[in-house]
């Protein structure tokens, strides 16, 4: 099979343009194997050696790695292989279709796998996973700035050999293969622009509803330094409109009991209480207590340990104990920082347009071009 999908290649010595602005993108990591579709011309080589082959017809290129090297046809090295698509070419990775370059980078027995992309492109793949590309214009043009600003950040802090991860854990990704008419027009409509305050780009967090009001950056310790006026919290009277903005969940006695037994309380719990709220009205923290003592713990830590998609925010309401589990109800679905992605999409519905919407959720911010 390895010899049949070389069949195609032959030495070539040409190298693609390099974009002016790189993102790298883990889009996955731990890997044996992985298969690759492309569906034009596509350049592959060892990075670093001269010698380049091209593969003329679309097909799955087989990435593997055995015995300390990788392999992909006729290709084996301890390098890193470089997939590099001619322009107007797509390479498809786990169904999703990307523009940029394929790196399969050997980390120990395994490999990662990482596009290298530019800013605009990589937006055209953040916007329709992080807002819905049929909200108006205005909001996904303000998710689109606040989007670039924050990837603007993610390149100040250099890893080794990515930038940005493809998931919640930066934003999510799914490639630029697949591109809506409105999320290209928020993207060109915006191009270039990014949020600062007091001359310097800064964080611009982002979530689904922030039950009639954001947060400040604070509530995360250390999560960006010391609090700047943008990030301080903004009043929400826009996201009611969501079925996010309300809600309630019973949590199974068996996760809640997994979590405290985890940071050090034994027992059963047999009861939670809010400990402390911030100013925004989020649970900081909780009082667990079972019949071995008390304990207080990060509201944040729990929701993730417990599924942020059943416990949707901290912003508690009520909570009570039910058979089998506590009840809990609340507002908003997220962490509750910076922009409401709910209240930008009211905020847009009303009139308002993007750089209206940015300086709402971003008090005393600037909208500036790069």
């Amino acid at each position: 099979m390895i010899k049949k999908i070389f069949a195609f290649l032959f030495c070539v010595s040409c190298a693609l343009p390099a974009a002016a602005q790189t993102v790298r993108v883990l889009l996955a990591e731990n890997l044996k194997n992985a298969s690759i579709q492309n569906s034009g011309l596509v350049y592959v080589y060892a990075l670093g050696e001269s010698k380049k082959y091209k593969v003329s017809k679309p097909q799955t290129l087989s990435l593997g790695f055995s015995g300390g090297k990788l392999r992909l046809g006729e290709l084996k090295t301890d390098k890193t292989i470089v997939i590099e698509p001619a322009k107007a070419v797509t390479l498809t990775f786990q169904k999703n279709p990307y523009t940029g370059k394929f790196y399969a980078v050997p980390s120990g027995k395994t490999f990662r796998l990482v596009e290298y992309t530019d800013m605009e492109n990589y937006l055209l793949g953040v916007l329709p996973y992080e807002m819905s590309y049929s909200w108006p214009l205005e909001a996904l043009k303000a998710q689109a700035v606040a989007a670039r600003t924050y990837t603007a950040m993610q390149l100040q802090n250099k890893k080794k050999d990515f930038d940005l991860y493809n998931d919640v854990r930066s934003q999510m990704y799914k490639g630029s293969g697949k591109v809506y008419d409105s999320v290209k027009k928020a993207v060109e409509g915006t191009a270039r622009q990014i949020l600062t305050y007091q001359g310097k780009p800064f964080h611009t967090y982002y979530h689904a509803n922030c039950g009639g009001g954001t947060d400040d950056a604070k509530i995360w310790t250390g999560a960006a330094g010391p609090t700047v006026k943008p990030l301080m919290g903004a009043s929400c009277a826009y996201d009611k409109h969501s079925k996010s903005y309300e809600w309630s969940n019973t949590l199974p006695a068996s996760s809640v009991n997994a979590f405290v037994n985890k940071n050090g309380l034994a027992g059963s719990v047999k009861k939670i209480k809010v400990a402390k709220r911030t100013d925004g009205k989020r649970a900081e923290t909780l009082e667990f207590t079972t019949s071995r003592g008390k304990k207080t713990l990060s509201c944040a830590k729990f929701r993730l340990a417990v599924g942020s998609s059943k416990l949707k925010s901290c912003k508690i309401t009520d909570v009570s104990k039910k058979s089998g589990g506590f009840h809990f109800a609340g507002r908003g679905y997220g962490h509750g920082v910076g922009m409401c992605q709910d209240g930008a999409k009211g905020m847009a519905q009303a009139g308002k347009n993007y750089k209206q919407i940015l300086s709402h959720y971003f008090p005393s911010s600037k909208l500036t071009e790069k």
